[in-house]
């Protein structure tokens, strides 16, 4: 198969980075198709889809036309065989779970056409984790975004049974819907960007956990000396608290390692209360207007506010 060829795409998982990835690939002209467990979670998501889409419009990356003809493209459907009809390429973003990954992938494995190619936009797994499971390793591949409001930044991570030429597949594909590809020569948990990032998330929760300094105060020291609009809990926010601890406890059940697994005890106290970031309205902040986007919130009239 050649780039030309691929004209369906399949996002399973209709969660924020599923929705940012379908409106990204419908945005360059492919047709899109959300699989998730209900049509209930499908309609929200095909929701906020549209409200991404308006704010596109507002911030001048896509006209009125343009965003009309968008989400022409995208469909939506809770019924895996409807869903895997005619698709060309698969976009996952289940949770991060290496067997679930896995039975997903198997399942779709005989619904889809042979030709279809797999990616997973796993942030901080490895594809080999679930490769045989998917049926078909060969044409499996990682091919993961960042927030895709933000960043045309895209990962293309093979696994040592993928084919080369579907690794030159997704990486064409990624440059055709206008992201900037890293490539990777092996495999790395957390690729390039979340390998860096990773350890800037476990550097504050340590910190946090241990009660050494106030979720604030982290996030005001790494603000005040990087000069950048949100520390590592505000990010942590944006990313998802229940991603965040589902990475923090899957790694620290497997490496033993005491401190990630207080690091990922303080990350469920969160997720347990409902407060799970920016898509909750409420986390390490609450939203709409978290505490550090307020003027002096670097200030000491800042700090006495708290």
């Amino acid at each position: 198969m050649k780039i030309e060829d691929i004209k369906r795409v399949l996002i399973l998982g209709a969660g924020t980075m599923g929705q940012q990835i379908g409106l990204q690939c419908a945005m360059h002209g492919y047709d899109v198709v959300f699989y998730d467990l209900s049509q209930e979670i499908l309609d929200k998501a095909l929701r906020r889809i549209a409200k991404l889409g308006s704010w596109y419009v507002s911030s001048g990356r896509l006209t009125e036309e343009n965003l009309r003809q968008t989400l022409a493209r995208i469909s939506a459907t809770p019924d895996p065989e409807k869903a895997a009809q005619d698709v060309d390429l698969i976009s996952e973003s289940v949770p991060e779970d290496p067997e679930l990954k896995g039975k997903v992938f198997a399942r779709f494995h005989k619904l889809c056409p042979e030709r279809t190619i797999f990616t997973t936009n796993t942030s901080m797994l490895v594809p080999s984790m679930f490769a045989e499971a998917t049926g078909r390793p060969e044409k499996l591949v990682a091919f993961h975004f960042h927030d895709l409001r933000a960043n045309n930044i895209a990962d293309v991570m093979p696994h040592p049974g993928t084919a080369p030429e579907v690794t030159k597949l997704v990486r064409d594909f990624a440059v055709s819907i206008g992201q900037i590809v890293i490539l990777l020569h092996r495999e790395n948990s957390g690729y390039v960007f979340n390998t860096m990032l990773s350890s800037l998330f476990s550097s504050a929760l340590t910190l946090a956990s241990r009660n050494v300094a106030s979720i604030e105060d982290i996030d005001r020291s790494w603000m005040g000396v990087m000069h950048t609009s949100m520390g590592p809990f505000g990010i942590m926010d944006q990313v998802g608290i229940s991603t965040v601890w589902t990475i923090t406890d899957y790694w620290a059940k497997k490496t033993g390692d005491a401190q990630a697994q207080a690091n990922a005890d303080f990350l469920k106290g969160y997720v347990d209360k409902g407060h799970l970031g920016f898509k909750t309205n409420q986390g390490f902040y609450s939203y709409p207007n978290p505490a550090y986007t307020l003027q002096d919130f670097l200030s000491d009239a800042g700090k006495k506010k708290k």
